[in-house]
């Protein structure tokens, strides 16, 4: 993306007194995570932490709710294991390496990172490495958490994820995919594609959006779809980009069905409508979770999950009609 990122966020989460009312959120960033319900959750807490303290660094874009299911699931944890967690985000990999070391300036117990750009990130980790800050993977970065050193990674395959789906689209007929890729150069996302490409016996494409600007990934795709009729099947890689190509099928007055990676409330409804034929989830939520857990597990108990040498797979998990009623009300939520 040629535009400049935007600014990056911090929020601190402390103990509560309860699990329910677990999170107690300190702004210290440039900007706020608006348009979530854990807003809610800002009163006060009075809890120490336990004097451990974990920093989640990921790369996450301004706005994207994907990572407050992320989040979410890393508070719980860290209400649970009397940790004070602080979450800070940049989508620039130079930002998010510089809030790696910021971290390490910091003296934190533990660092839990997400690898997109795994390059940009070595030295950082490093880093934190040689400061002797155990530092576990999450999300992003499946091939390259080891070669970094690090202890775990929690997350998806997204190349399994990619075949996966792949798979289903052969069995539900489709011919010409059009693979929407909202990051360029985030190895996740990048996987995803080329694993539909794998299995799928059709036809797939990738069509490249600036998914920071969702008006025009609506734009960009609606034009595809009536450039190109024989797309049959819009693949996308994050629930919002999904109910977007929903309303470039009809501005385009195209037959082509939707398919995505990834879930969230609203999707939920989508899927149940049948707007939306399916969802891979990733669980995001457990990923927070389990990445903020294994950290405290390592700290207490010398636990090292997946043995340092496996991953912790949260995903694939199929979101389809068949099973969206037991899901919706997670969903409805903020934890699926």
């Amino acid at each position: 993306m040629n535009r400049p990122p935007a600014p990056h966020r911090i929020f601190t989460a402390c103990r509560a007194t309860a699990l329910a009312a677990a999170v107690c959120l300190t702004v210290a960033g440039c900007s706020v995570f608006g348009g979530t319900d854990s807003d809610s959750d800002t009163g006060t807490s009075g809890a120490s932490g336990g004097g451990t303290k974990v920093a989640l660094i990921t790369h996450s874009a301004e706005g994207d709710a994907f990572w407050d299911l992320v989040r979410r699931g890393a508070e719980v944890a860290a209400a649970k294991d009397d940790i004070e967690l602080t979450y800070a985000s940049d989508p620039d990999p130079a930002g998010q390496a510089k809030l790696v070391r910021d971290a390490i300036a910091d003296k934190v117990d533990g660092i839990a990172v997400t690898l997109a750009k795994p390059r940009a990130m070595r030295g950082a980790v490093a880093e934190a490495r040689a400061a002797g800050i155990p530092v576990v993977a999450l999300n992003s970065g499946i091939d390259a958490w080891q070669a970094q050193g690090l202890l775990g990674f929690f997350g998806q395959d997204d190349s399994v994820a990619g075949r996966a789906l792949g798979d289903e689209l052969d069995a539900r007929g489709a011919e010409h995919a059009l693979c929407v890729i909202h990051e360029r150069g985030n190895v996740a996302v990048e996987a995803r594609c080329a694993g539909v490409r794998k299995t799928f016996g059709g036809r797939t494409e990738n069509l490249y959006v600036d998914g920071t600007d969702m008006a025009a990934v609506t734009d960009a795709i609606t034009a595809k779809l009536r450039q190109d009729p024989t797309v049959d099947e819009v693949v996308t890689l994050g629930a919002q980009f999904a109910l977007a190509a929903v309303d470039s099928v009809d501005e385009a007055g195209s037959k082509a069905q939707v398919a995505t990676f990834d879930l969230n409330k609203d999707l939920v409804k989508a899927v149940r409508s049948g707007d939306i034929q399916f969802a891979v989830d990733q669980q995001p939520y457990l990923q927070g979770y389990l990445a903020i857990d294994g950290l405290w597990l390592y700290r207490t108990n010398g636990n090292i999950s997946g043995g340092g040498v496996e991953p912790v797979l949260t995903g694939p998990a199929f979101v389809t009609k068949k099973n969206i009623a037991g899901i919706a009300k997670f969903a409805a939520n903020g934890t699926r």
